[in-house]
């Protein structure tokens, strides 16, 4: 925010506040994708807990593997809202393009520890 107060009177100023402006913006969006690749790492091991884990532990793995695909579907968005406010749209497309092929790769992974939990719970 603090790009926010920088001068903006002559031409030097401007530039130099829309390049600061431009770095907290990629870095706004940098934050959050890393944030989902942290949730992501919970995700292997939700499905270790819910193939071999305590069978009475098995809804404690689903509920992780949600929690951890929650993280990254809103870690996502703000990835994306930030993306967009960038003028290099080469970056945002390859930061977006990331955020969305993680969000892919949560929900199949997800779908695989919900099948998992729930044999464990019918069987």
């Amino acid at each position: 925010m603090a790009v926010f107060a920088m001068p903006k009177g002559t031409p030097e100023e401007k530039e130099a506040r829309a390049a600061a402006l431009e770095k907290a913006t990629l870095y706004a969006a940098q934050v959050p994708l890393k944030t989902m690749k942290t949730a992501f790492k919970a995700l292997p091991l939700a499905l270790e807990m819910a193939s071999k884990g305590n069978p009475a532990s098995a809804s404690d793995a689903g509920v992780g593997a949600l929690a951890a695909t929650a993280a990254i579907k809103g870690a996502c968005l703000n990835v994306r809202i930030n993306a967009a406010s960038l003028k290099d749209k080469q970056t945002a497309a390859a930061l977006t393009e990331e955020a969305l092929s993680l969000v892919k790769k949560a929900e199949e992974m997800e779908k695989e520890v919900l099948a998992k939990v729930n044999s464990s719970i019918e069987a």
